[in-house]
């Protein structure tokens, strides 16, 4: 039994490197996109602050200034999609 105020480590599985990667979302396009444009409007930022200010931006959007993030995502969600279905395929066993 661990001692008080300590937890115990659960084990998870490690992950194949084989594996897909997992799809992005329409905001995380949106991020990668934007991030080196918000440090260099903001030197010397913290890296939480980069996150703060992208997710400002993303909320000021209008839906429309999603739209091409939100195709993006949905692209690649197909293509993790289509990816997961062949890694199952060819490793079951």
């Amino acid at each position: 039994m661990a001692a008080a105020g300590e937890r115990k480590k659960a084990s998870r599985k490690k992950k194949d490197p084989s594996a897909p990667k997992r799809s992005l979302s329409a905001y995380m396009f949106f991020a990668n996109e934007n991030r080196d444009i918000v440090r260099a409007e903001n030197p010397g930022i913290t890296f939480g602050q980069v996150g703060k200010l992208l997710g400002e931006k993303w909320k000021a959007l209008t839906p429309e200034d999603k739209t091409p993030y939100e195709n993006k995502a949905e692209a690649d969600k197909k293509r993790y999609e289509k990816e997961k279905a062949e890694y199952v395929k060819k490793n079951a066993a």
